[in-house]
């Protein structure tokens, strides 16, 4: 459904597949009415003239303009019509992508949502462990950067301190915590994590 309510059975005749809205503007309803004048006027001409011989040059010109001018006024309809199905084709096409892609994208967001709603909950677990270890605000900032897969050198560049002094509070971290090393942190916190 499009969002003007419409369905694929809305654009399409039932009878031989072509769109019901086929023809957009005046142009191909104008260009078929001049050639099936020219082919009409052509007959009358031919009728008028009344020429004495059926196989003369005038007869065979007349006739060739008639069946010329029939011959393009059907190419052209038919070539409308297919362009016109081919449009609606290509408009319904185009409006499922549309609908799919909103749809995945509401998914998504969806599923953001969810995800930042569980992170939360984690990171205000990880603080109430941090507040039961007695940490300073130094060792949560070095804890949290270990947790993260920071070494001690990327995290004293990010926190913009020496690595000694990181180390130092790595050290204390574990201490507190009553771990051996950054892979028990990691453990503590992430083991139970692992997906099913």
């Amino acid at each position: 459904m499009s969002e003007r309510g419409e369905s694929r059975a809305d654009w399409v005749d039932s009878d031989d597949g072509a769109p019901a809205n086929e023809f957009r503007g005046p142009l191909p309803a104008v260009m078929a009415g001049f050639l099936l004048l020219v082919m009409v006027g052509g007959l009358l001409d031919l009728m008028l003239d009344a020429p004495d011989r059926v196989w003369s040059f005038h007869v065979l010109f007349e006739l060739g303009m008639v069946i010329s001018s029939l011959a393009f006024a059907v190419v052209l309809f038919r070539g409308w019509r297919r362009s016109a199905a081919a449009l609606s084709s290509t408009q319904f096409s185009l409006e499922e992508s549309q609908r799919l892609v909103a749809q995945r994208q509401a998914e998504r967001d969806a599923w953001r949502h969810s995800a930042e709603s569980a992170l939360a909950g984690f990171s205000e677990a990880i603080n109430r462990q941090f507040d039961a270890w007695h940490l300073t605000r130094a060792e949560r900032d070095v804890a949290l950067l270990i947790l993260k897969g920071a070494g001690h050198k990327q995290a004293a560049a990010r926190l913009e301190r020496s690595e000694r002094t990181v180390r130092q509070h790595a050290v204390e971290v574990y201490r507190k915590a009553g771990l051996q090393g950054r892979a028990e942190l990691a453990a503590f916190f992430l083991q139970d994590l692992m997906l099913p």
